[in-house]
């Protein structure tokens, strides 16, 4: 799918709403629907015309041949740095916006639009094949990344010093730059969700938990392992077992169609037969694309179902304070169930407690 094909699905669902235009200011959804990568820009959707796009004199050039590459040279660029103003008395009069994104000024001076909703993020729900190959090349490049890292040598080095050697290769296999913040956890940190690497050193024994991902061409891949090193002691056997079994329930539902509060009560399920469910604290998954975290998130209050080419993490986990954790983690293609319907995993890696020596 083009820019273009993204264009006209976003002037039919404004059809479809009653609004004759829509100003655009987030600048993810700009990207998605021009190709443009600027810090400044916006959007002015017609229902029923070309687009037109505003920037500012930095980037005249490069909007000319990003909008030019994804097929969009026909439509009206203008260069202001009144981004707002120009908008507004060019919009007509019954015009949506981001209401959600603009402080009260702004909102003012496009004489109070109608909210649009997350029209574009609607859109955004489920990814193309540009999409989808960009996503997959990010999840190839980490799972690389992560192959090379987890050879060694790792006992003695700290948090820090390992976190940054994975992001290094990472960008070294191709990536633009890193997902987001690396977390990297040795030991008893391993039972914080969320922790930041520090100057520990690992050690014998501990249990070393990876969250980390690569971005390529604007799209996130999300991947967690946990590995031991030495020889894993029978508790640490235990939770890993806890959590596969766990993640792997919820691979399972990641099928179209299927009802997302469904997928989070079948993975809670499984955590409380083994016997951990009060130690999974976390989110269970999100999802992925322009953004590291977007809808659909996965939990028991989400009114809708799994459709066919969302992108989405799944990442049960067990964390016990003072001790450890374990979590694991993949970015999962849903997948078109007239081809079967089995989920794409695309961070593709091994998913057994490896004992690193």
């Amino acid at each position: 799918m083009t820019e273009s094909t993204r264009i006209a699905r976003l002037q039919g669902l404004l059809t479809e709403a009653g609004h004759a235009a829509m100003y655009v200011s987030d600048l993810l959804n700009i990207r998605y629907l021009t190709g443009f990568t600027g810090s400044n820009g916006a959007l002015l959707v017609h229902a029923a015309k070309d687009p037109v796009f505003l920037t500012d004199g930095r980037y005249k050039d490069q909007a000319a041949v990003q909008l030019v590459a994804a097929g969009l040279g026909q439509i009206e660029v203008v260069i202001t740095r009144d981004l707002i103003g120009v908008a507004a008395g060019r919009a007509p009069s019954d015009l949506a916006a981001e209401t959600h994104l603009l402080d009260v000024d702004s909102w003012q001076k496009l004489d109070r639009p109608e909210p649009s909703g997350r029209l574009i993020e609607q859109l955004r729900l489920v990814k193309d094949e540009a999409e989808i190959a960009a996503l997959r090349r990010a999840c190839e490049i980490s799972v690389a990344a992560l192959e090379g890292l987890l050879t060694g040598p790792l006992v003695g080095r700290t948090e820090r010093e390992v976190a940054r050697d994975l992001q290094w290769r990472m960008l070294e296999l191709g990536a633009d730059d890193k997902a987001f913040d690396t977390i990297l956890a040795a030991g008893e940190n391993t039972a914080i969700p969320h922790h930041e690497p520090t100057d520990r050193p690992l050690a014998t024994g501990d249990l070393l938990k990876i969250d980390f991902g690569a971005l390529a061409d604007g799209y996130h891949a999300d991947c967690t392992r946990t590995v031991v090193l030495g020889k894993a002691q029978p508790w640490q056997v235990e939770i890993h077992a806890a959590v596969r079994q766990a993640q792997q329930t919820g691979l399972d539902q990641l099928r179209a169609g299927e009802l997302i509060a469904d997928v989070f009560n079948a993975v809670t399920t499984s955590l409380a037969e083994s016997g951990w469910l009060d130690s999974f604290t976390t989110g269970l998954g999100h999802g992925v694309g322009l953004q590291i975290h977007e809808d659909p998130f996965l939990g028991t209050t989400h009114p809708g179902r799994l459709a066919s080419r969302m992108v989405l993490t799944m990442e049960p986990g067990i964390y016990l304070p003072g001790s450890g954790g374990v979590r694991i983690e993949d970015t999962v293609l849903v997948t078109d169930p007239e081809h079967g319907g089995e989920p794409d995993v695309l961070t593709d890696t091994t998913k057994e407690l490896l004992e690193i020596h």
